[in-house]
């Protein structure tokens, strides 16, 4: 992970997590950015194995492709970076209907734990359950309560497939890991479902002509700095500025008289060049 995305992501982590001290109220960070850089930025890379990945590719090989859920997938970015080359994905939301959604919920440390249903231990669980299951039971020191500690969303009875032993039909109560022995409850409750078709365009075909076309959308020059501007961004591209201050606010001020690559309310992310070096500028104010 960049030095950039720790810093926004650890924001909640490092205020609540670290007795004593909180996370600075500002931040700037310059990053010297590849081509690489520039298009993960705004684009995703799908892993092999995901539900994003056998979208893309069965669009791209079909013309489209369709999908049933209560979610849409495409949240964050609707470009995608496949095979080295990169591809906008249109999501359209055909319809709804009523469905049947299952939840597995565990109690970690039952008062009684004889099953009534019976016990299956979790090595003899088929992949679908385990693959639902498993960070939960192989969690060090899972949280513990009275009653049900955990619960687990398996989706409808179509998205589990025919292999679970607890949905739609739960064969057993106690599930057995290790030394431990879990108590399990599946709940089933009526959610809508959509249905979505996908259709992919390419936009580029390698990283260097995305990369291109980003630049000539976002890339800015950064330049006629005070001294005191410049200083705050050296010491954001060494390390990360995380001192309030006039000049602070006027580099951030700089940087949001520009279209940033992603921008919110209190933080935001921008591609611009000082120096001759190109860099991702991440801040919060």
């Amino acid at each position: 992970m960049h030095r950039r995305q720790f810093l926004a992501a650890g924001t909640a982590l490092l205020s609540a997590g670290l007795a004593g001290c909180a996370h600075p109220s500002v931040v700037l960070d310059f990053e010297a950015a590849t081509a690489d850089d520039v298009a993960d930025e705004v684009s995703m890379r799908p892993d092999p194995g995901s539900e994003e990945y056998r979208i893309v590719t069965s669009a791209r090989e079909n013309g489209s492709t369709t999908r049933r859920s209560q979610y849409d997938r495409f949240d964050r970015t609707d470009t995608v970076r496949l095979d080295g080359a990169f591809y906008e994905v249109s999501e359209t939301r055909l319809g709804s209907s009523e469905v049947t959604v299952y939840d597995v919920r565990l109690d970690l440390n039952p008062d009684d734990a004889t099953p009534t249903l019976g016990e299956i231990a979790y090595e003899d669980l088929p992949a679908t359950d385990r693959q639902r299951l498993d960070r939960i039971v192989r969690e060090e020191s899972p949280p513990t309560q009275d009653g049900v500690d955990v619960g687990v969303g398996y989706g409808t009875a179509e998205e589990v497939g025919d292999d679970s032993v607890f949905v739609p039909d739960q064969q057993y109560d106690v599930l057995v890991h290790g030394q431990e022995r879990y108590r399990v409850a599946v709940e089933s409750r009526t959610a809508e479902q959509a249905e979505y078709r996908y259709e992919v365009t390419e936009v580029a075909p390698d990283v260097q002509t995305f990369a291109d076309r980003v630049r000539a959308r976002y890339r800015f020059e950064l330049a006629g700095l005070s001294d005191a501007e410049r200083a705050v961004v050296e010491e954001a591209i060494d390390g990360a500025y995380f001192e309030e201050s006039d000049a602070f606010r006027s580099v951030v001020e700089r940087l949001r008289d520009h279209e940033g690559i992603r921008v919110a309310d209190f933080y935001g992310t921008w591609l611009l060049e000082y120096e001759g070096v190109e860099y991702l500028a991440y801040a919060e104010w």
